[in-house]
């Protein structure tokens, strides 16, 4: 398997869990945001010491509560990868309709050529308004096909991602381009340039190496677009047979539109969040608050709609899982190492999984417990892992 680990890269927190205090109440100074940037990093050196193939990084903006704060993970990738030599270095993800679309194509071959070709290139629609809607040129802002009420915000943004996307697949693989949608018109119509007028752009730099874009799924739509652009799938957070029904159409579609057969592992990849003690009820105790406190921060933005209900449908928006149900749901693999095994495997058996990335920093743990999460996959869990 290829191991990935993802940070959000927030705040350490002395009062994480369920119940007070509101995460807007909270308010971590900057000294505190960039001490943990720092953290983050060495996280992401230990990741390379370990053995991991790839760390993924956040993109997040304006989040003074403390959960996300690494506002360009582009950017502190290529710091990261001039203190490592073999660690591949992603976003999950790189929030498009955050970005003018050429700005990243052009930071990301830049990191991409620096790391000598260790970028991977990931992609997302969003998940908080505070952020894009201060950031997006055209107001789009983020909805959920699941939620009726914000059913146009989701129309947009979809429309507005995919036309960014086409322009930034042109920008890095084309020695020149022109795009023409409705969101964009690339070059910009009549502009003077040396005597003529500009009719095609050519990006500099163009990625040196190959490359890979890897984008997440979480809804139908979705699924249908990501084989078609031949973009990897990211799932997470999601019940298992919800998944297992994306990952197959997946493979479906692939070789539909690109008359080639992928194995049961292939361009598809999983997350899941870990935690490993001595004993299960060590192993709950120390994940507890950090999964309470990641359910009050991510739960308002609808994403228990991967959870499964009784009636085997997804749970309504605004579900808070226990963590219980969350282990019920297996989003999380809390226990010993023999547990954890044990649910990564049945994974592997379920899905064919090949690219398995770990999320190993509970909100509001220390960075050290993160890294010894790490250590104690690569330890004590891989080896039992058939």
């Amino acid at each position: 398997m290829k191991l990935g680990a993802f940070f959000f890269g927030g705040v350490e927190m002395t009062d994480a869990g369920a119940g007070a205090p509101n995460p807007m109440d909270r308010r971590f100074d900057n000294k505190a945001c960039w001490d943990a940037t720092l953290k983050y990093i060495d996280a992401a050196v230990d990741a390379e010491r370990l053995g991991f193939d790839s760390f993924w990084t956040t993109e997040h903006h304006f989040q003074y509560e403390g959960y996300e704060v690494i506002p360009n993970g582009i950017l502190v990738s290529a710091w990261i990868a001039a203190r490592t030599q073999h660690l591949r270095l992603g976003s999950m993800f790189n929030v498009v309709p955050q970005w003018n679309p050429l700005r990243l194509a052009e930071d990301f071959s830049t990191l991409h050529n620096l790391s000598g070709g260790r970028g991977i290139l990931g992609v997302g629609r969003g998940t908080v308004p505070r952020e894009l809607l201060h950031l997006n040129p055209d107001r789009v802002s983020v909805g959920s096909a699941d939620n009726p009420d914000q059913a146009a915000d989701d129309a947009s943004n979809r429309e507005w991602f995919e036309e960014a996307m086409e322009i930034v697949r042109r920008a890095l693989n084309q020695e020149s381009f022109r795009f023409e949608g409705k969101h964009f018109q690339i070059p910009v119509p009549g502009i003077p340039d040396r005597g003529t007028t500009v009719s095609e752009l050519t990006l500099v730099p163009r990625p040196l190496y190959p490359f890979e874009i890897w984008q997440a799924v979480t809804s139908p739509p979705t699924i249908e677009y990501v084989p078609k652009v031949d973009h990897g799938a990211v799932f997470w957070n999601q019940h298992p047979m919800f998944i297992k029904r994306m990952w197959d159409r997946y493979g479906e579609l692939h070789e539909q539109h690109h008359a080639q057969t992928l194995a049961s592992g292939d361009k598809r990849m999983l997350v899941v969040s870990v935690r490993i003690e001595d004993t299960h009820e060590e192993a709950m105790r120390t994940a507890r608050n950090g999964h309470d406190e990641f359910w009050k921060f991510l739960g308002p933005y609808g994403w228990s709609r991967g959870y499964m209900g009784a009636d085997g449908k997804p749970s309504a928006p605004g579900l808070i899982p226990t963590l219980e149900e969350s282990m019920k749901q297996q989003t999380i693999l809390c226990g010993t190492a023999e547990e954890v095994a044990a649910g990564v495997q049945s994974f592997r058996d379920l899905l064919g999984v090949e690219h398995l990335t770990l999320f190993p920093h509970l909100i509001g743990d220390p960075y050290t417990k993160a890294v010894e999460q790490m250590e104690r996959f690569m330890g004590d869990v891989l080896p039992l892992v058939g």
